[in-house]
């Protein structure tokens, strides 16, 4: 579980970035910060691994206040998924996705297992292995991105608008993988974007955010599509488009909320 508790952010020169912010977000749930441009979902999500530390308020995990951990070691202990993969280009492939588990002490020939079998779980073929980051495609990247914020078996992942470099196609693709390997692994992800639609496809809880990290609306995508909480969530989220229409189909005995392309957007029951 993570905990924001009266949560403030102000830089030199008197830059709020984060007014005052409160949120639990459970175990195993994908919370999906949206907002503009400069309204502070990327600090949020870097003070959960004290990449960022607040002025003031605490920021939690499973009731610990993260000031008190070792940041190097917390920060080994949560995944991080940056905007173009964040990789090391000197560093083939395997080794990238193997840096933190060697770092931690495992052997040299046991993470590169490991990160092979990784590589094959985030849809890559493992003759990429040696491979160079410049050598592979910007969706292939982002892929190796996810394995090696994996490769320490993180409870804690942070994708901070990991998608945003690839083209449409390919996002969709990565979009729906991520869904694949959430349903499987259970992880508690704090996931930052601009963009609504993927906000909506990935998010079991939504939050919509204002400057300053106010919390204009949060919950589940049917819910802020069927009610939103004044005119600026309406407009952010396009409520009143006919892209925006919703249907629900039952899948695998689930209640699902899908869009005008049959995308799923969300859960209504289990």
């Amino acid at each position: 579980m993570i905990e924001f508790a009266s949560v403030r952010k102000e830089y030199p020169g008197g830059t709020v970035a984060v007014e005052d912010f409160s949120l639990t977000i459970p175990s195993h749930a994908v919370a999906v910060l949206v907002g503009s441009s400069g309204c502070g979902k990327t600090t949020l999500l870097r003070m959960i691994n004290r990449m960022v530390e607040p002025s003031g308020g605490t920021v939690s995990i499973d009731g610990v206040d993260v000031r008190s951990m070792d940041a190097v070691k917390l920060r080994r202990s949560i995944g991080y998924v940056l905007q173009a993969g964040g990789l090391l280009p000197h560093r083939t492939i395997a080794d990238n996705v193997a840096t933190v588990p060697v770092l931690e002490g495992r052997s040299r020939r046991q993470a590169r297992q490991d990160a092979l079998g990784l590589l094959e779980r985030v849809g890559l073929d493992t003759a990429l292995a040696d491979r160079y980051p410049g050598q592979l495609s910007g969706g292939q990247q982002q892929r190796v991105g996810v394995a090696r914020a994996l490769a320490a078996d993180p409870n804690i992942l942070l994708m901070d608008e990991p998608f945003g470099a690839v083209d449409p196609i390919v996002r969709d693709q990565l979009q729906a993988e991520m869904r694949s390997l959430q349903a499987e692994l259970g992880k508690t992800i704090v996931f930052v974007t601009h963009d609504i639609d993927e906000a909506f496809a990935l998010g079991d809880e939504v939050l919509v955010l204002r400057k300053g990290a106010e919390i204009a609306q949060r919950g589940t995508p049917a819910e802020i599509l069927a009610n939103p909480a004044d005119e600026f969530v309406a407009s952010f989220v396009g409520a009143g488009s006919a892209r925006r229409t919703l249907r629900i189909r039952e899948i695998d005995g689930r209640s699902i909320v899908v869009d005008g392309d049959d995308r799923p957007t969300g859960v209504l029951a289990r």
